[in-house]
């Protein structure tokens, strides 16, 4: 098996979503710096940033008080064998889009969602212009069993958020900001986005990889 990181890297230069703090990564202590007694100091550091911007999950409280918060979901469905549905040239996935993979989604709790978007990430398009789900299309999800679905752009869906509303209400994880996926090179494979346990909180930044043959 082989192992493809499918997150974008946190740095202070990563883009927020518009209109959200950036990203800050500092040094408390450092080994270039010395202690009272001249002993070499460690290596800390402090990272601050919004919950949504880069790679991250989102907990069906983002959009819902009364549903679960980011530690409250279940280990079990952050991983798991996955279908990956190359949708290419769609501005609008609506559920047309998603029927001809109407056999991969029966067999799969777990659905990756390949636009190339990522292609277009740091572009100044790329919060504005990307692809978006419909309800229909997310309704298409949740009838077939779907648990988690991840795209590769950065929201699922954009104001007034009729996606999110129907994946989330019914307690489905989505993954946003997706990167790589083009080296996954194959139909179905195991995917894994495992959040930090965030206590009461909407989502979390993750750490998402796919496990392929090689």
């Amino acid at each position: 098996m082989r192992l493809i990181d499918l997150s974008h890297p946190l740095a202070n230069d990563t883009p927020p979503f518009p209109g959200d703090p950036s990203v800050e990564i500092k040094a408390l202590e450092s080994t270039d710096q010395t202690g009272p007694e001249e002993r070499t100091s460690l290596n800390c550091g402090l990272v601050s940033l919004p919950i949504h911007c880069g790679t991250h999950m989102d907990a069906p409280f983002h959009f819902y008080a009364d549903r679960p918060t980011i530690d409250q979901n279940p280990l079990d469905w952050c991983t798991g064998p996955a279908a990956l549905l190359d949708i290419f040239d769609q501005p609008i996935i609506d559920a047309p889009q998603l029927a001809p993979f109407s056999p991969q989604l029966a067999d799969h709790r777990h659905v990756i969602i390949h636009t190339g978007w990522y292609h277009r990430w740091r572009q100044p398009d790329y919060f504005t212009a990307h692809p978006v789900l419909t309800a229909d299309a997310a309704q298409l999800l949740v009838d077939a069993g779907t648990r988690l679905v991840g795209v590769d752009f950065p929201s699922i869906d954009r104001p007034p958020h009729e996606a999110h509303l129907v994946l989330l209400g019914h307690d489905l994880l989505i993954v946003e900001n997706l990167t790589n996926l083009a080296a996954i090179n194959q139909p179905t494979f195991e995917f894994t986005a495992i959040p930090l346990a965030v206590v009461g909180r909407d989502g979390s930044p993750v750490r998402a990889i796919a496990r392929v043959h090689s």
